[in-house]
């Protein structure tokens, strides 16, 4: 997704006492950057922040790791979160903002950080064959995740594009992860506890069928 520049975003990533520029200097120490012993969750491809700034607002008992690798995002992402905060009265303790290019994503994540679940909303599809390998869900990113997903961690997946789905459900399987739930209309199962993100609004007003899935190791 492209975004215009945001001259603010940067100076106020540096102020922010939850967003690290440089998470792979703490790779391995993401329990002790959390100071607690909280499972943690994990949002690839955070954009906006709508989705991880209602979801770590409504479960303090989790710790949430939001990466993204634009600045303009993770600014729109941290006052997202700021508000969301706000509105609660709460202190914002149990998510982190991260800078990281997810293609390495290993480097600041290592077998000792154990996740228990990462989410992936409506990431860049890279319809062309040659970029299809960049895709976040694609077999070669799958592998990577194993290193620090939790064994019968889960993958949650959602996306608006009927050629990626289908081709993240051969990923998934070459990969050795089961999908253990699917579906071509998620808003069709009337899910109470599904959060909607920015992009999923948009191309459900569009008429666009949102498809989902879980996958475990």
């Amino acid at each position: 997704m492209r975004i215009r520049k945001r001259a603010w975003a940067k100076p106020e990533l540096e102020n922010c006492k939850f967003y690290i520029d440089k998470p792979e200097e703490f790779k391995g120490k993401w329990k002790e950057v959390f100071e607690n012993n909280q499972p943690i969750h994990m949002e690839l491809g955070c954009g906006k922040g709508g989705f991880i700034s209602t979801l770590a607002v409504e479960n303090p008992q989790i710790n949430y790791l939001a990466v993204d690798l634009i600045d303009a995002m993770l600014g729109l992402a941290k006052r997202k979160i700021e508000q969301a905060y706000s509105e609660k009265n709460m202190e914002c303790n149990n998510i982190i903002l991260a800078r990281c290019d997810i293609e390495r994503i290993l480097d600041m994540m290592s077998e000792t950080d154990i996740v228990d679940r990462i989410y992936i909303n409506f990431c860049n599809p890279w319809p062309r064959g040659k970029h299809q390998k960049k895709r976040l869900t694609h077999t070669i990113q799958l592998e990577k995740y194993k290193v620090f997903l939790k064994k019968e961690g889960k993958i949650y997946f959602k996306t608006d594009d009927d050629r990626l789905f289908m081709s993240s459900l051969r990923y998934f399987e070459e990969a050795g992860y089961k999908v253990i739930w699917k579906t071509y209309d998620l808003h069709s199962e009337n899910l109470e506890d599904n959060i909607e993100t920015e992009h999923e609004k948009m191309f459900s007003e569009q008429g666009i069928k949102i498809k989902a899935l879980i996958a475990s190791l």
